[in-house]
């Protein structure tokens, strides 16, 4: 008999970009986030009847008040067993073009980070791998995996 099959949460991750920063969340407002005291792109879950790109907007949007145009699919990342045993496969993107004014958001504290500052913000250890992937031409594909909130293992491959 075959072990039972984890669910899989679909979800995105963005970084919206310009002039050498990054704009990231601290999540540090809800209780009990197993993202709570990281720093992180913008995303969530894909709602029902979503594409990537459709949550991808909505997601900024609802994050930080910015509307996105074009975010650019940079890869995929694949948490096996990463919260209550599921497994998440992230959409990873990019932003360089957006409208809006920038507001609150529930989940943490919005801020501009110089580029170059993002390695020392505490982060997951698998950001650190992959955050640099965003300013390659090519489309990547990875898998980390996490064990007790620690990177236990990882795997990648580029096209």
């Amino acid at each position: 008999m075959s072990a039972p099959r984890a669910k899989t949460v679909a979800a995105t991750l963005c970084y919206v970009r310009r002039r050498g920063r990054t704009l990231m969340l601290h999540r540090n407002k809800k209780e009990n986030d197993v993202h709570r005291g990281k720093w992180n792109g913008l995303g969530g879950k894909l709602e029902a009847g979503e594409s990537p790109e459709d949550c991808v907007v909505r997601e900024v949007r609802e994050e930080s008040g910015l509307r996105i145009r074009a975010p650019r699919l940079r890869g995929v990342l694949t948490f096996p067993a990463f919260k209550d045993g599921e497994d998440w496969l992230v959409f990873v993107y990019t932003a360089t073009r957006f409208s809006g004014r920038l507001g609150e958001c529930a989940e943490g504290t919005l801020a501009w980070v110089r580029d170059e500052e993002i390695p020392g913000l505490p982060l997951w250890e698998g950001d650190r791998v992959f955050l640099p992937w965003l300013d390659e031409r090519r489309f990547f594909s990875a898998k980390f995996v996490y064990r007790r909130g620690r990177l236990a293992g990882r795997s990648a491959r580029f096209y």
